[in-house]
């Protein structure tokens, strides 16, 4: 047995204190970190003690084994370290949330993905595609295709990546009602005829929210809070931090090669105010969260639908079939129900989703992996930082061995 190999094995009977909470401490408070390894924090400690990054949490967790890592600072300018329990946005990962809503609604025999959509919002009936012109002056012809529900949740219904005028309206914090975006989608012309085409869209997404509004007569929200954060346990998940929140939230910042990291005060997807009754749901993003509330629900889609607490939120099938491979036609790409996903399944495949701010988190149900990167940074040297903790991630897959030693501890939150 190679020397690294044999540290890794005997280091499952190390517990390290890399990540603690903000009013508990080291001593509690705080998810296991049994690997005994480090090679999250020794592939981006540098690029903070550099001061090119602010700081990052890595969770990498392996069938029972688990290498987690709190480096850097939450906020840069006063010292603040980076938490578990600190808040950020997660932007475009809030997607999977409306993907699990949807998929819950077709076990209970109450939606079918190839439903149209206008079976339960009849603005949706007659749908014109954009055929040329530009936004002044444009050649609408009449759909062809049927818009599903299945297009809205994988980016093939044709609509538009964003309202034009949410901009304006606050970016992600969107002052509209999910139902009001669904009726403005529907009078705007599409980009190309329903699944025939791949176009990211966040308006699809709210689309799918909205249905599962009708179909529940709940606000998407509520049933979301209802029937996945609350069963789950997901106490800091949220579209209204509030301001003790908000106090401890991980501030933006922009990473820039060969310069230092610079905090970014402003940026036109975030607007203020962030948590007050101005700011709508969105479907496609704005979900506040903390790494240990990600943690638990990207945990559960690598148990199969079973969170670490015991709670089943999906069938095993569901999970396998409706989320962790795509729901595409064939050569437009993988995506299922709000996760990027592949192709086809196979025992290497991943399935998960990231965020505009460089979250990421992909799970394999296969091998019971999973791979989580929680930073708040925008700018050219993002993809440098993505690369560098993912490489880190696949060396602690090869590497990573499963003594007994560490069984007793599997799954848990101390």
């Amino acid at each position: 047995m190679k020397k690294s190999l044999l540290s890794l094995c005997m280091g499952a009977l190390v517990f390290l204190t890399g990540c603690c909470t903000h009013s508990q401490g080291a001593a509690s408070g705080e998810m296991l970190n049994n690997a005994g390894t480090s090679y999250a924090r020794d592939a981006l400690q540098g690029l903070v003690d550099s001061g090119s990054l602010n700081g990052a949490i890595c969770i990498n967790f392996k069938d029972g084994l688990q290498e987690m890592a709190c480096i850097g600072y939450a906020d840069l300018e006063t010292k603040r370290p980076i938490s578990l329990d600190d808040h950020f946005m997660q932007c475009s990962q809030t997607k999977g949330f409306c993907g699990i809503c949807i998929a819950m609604l077709v076990e209970e025999g109450k939606l079918n993905l190839d439903d149209p959509v206008a079976d339960y919002l009849p603005e949706f009936k007659t749908l014109w595609v954009r055929e040329s012109g530009n936004d002044d002056v444009q050649t609408l012809v009449k759909a062809k295709n049927t818009m599903t529900v299945r297009m809205c949740l994988n980016h093939t219904s044709g609509t538009p990546p964003e309202m034009p005028n949410f901009q304006e309206m606050g970016g992600i914090a969107r002052r509209m009602p999910l139902r009001s975006v669904a009726a403005m989608a529907a009078a705007m012309p599409l980009l190309f005829e329903p699944g025939t085409q791949m176009k990211y869209s966040d308006v699809g997404i709210d689309i799918g929210a909205a249905v599962v509004e009708k179909i529940t007569g709940m606000r998407w929200e509520d049933f979301l809070q209802e029937r996945v954060l609350g069963p789950l346990e997901m106490t800091e998940t949220t579209f209204w931090p509030n301001e003790k929140q908000l106090a401890n939230r991980i501030k933006l910042y922009t990473v820039t090669k060969g310069q230092p990291v610079a905090l970014r005060k402003f940026d036109p997807l975030l607007q203020e105010p962030y948590g007050d009754d101005r700011v709508f749901p969105s479907a496609g993003g704005g979900l506040w969260t903390t790494a240990r509330d990600q943690y638990k629900f990207y945990k559960m889609l690598m148990n199969l639908g079973v969170g670490d607490n015991g709670v089943r939120i999906l069938k095993e099938e569901t999970v396998k079939s409706l989320l962790a491979v795509s729901t595409r036609p064939k050569g437009l790409g993988g995506y299922s129900l709000g996760f990027d996903a592949p192709e086809e399944d196979t025992e290497e495949a991943l399935f998960g989703h990231g965020g505009a701010y460089t979250t990421n988190c992909y799970v394999n149900w296969h091998k019971r992996l999973l791979r989580m990167l929680v930073l708040q940074v925008t700018g050219d040297a993002c993809l440098d930082v993505f690369k560098t903790a993912r490489e880190a991630a696949n060396r602690f897959f090869e590497n990573a061995c499963d003594p007994n030693a560490g069984v007793e501890y599997t799954n848990r939150l101390e």
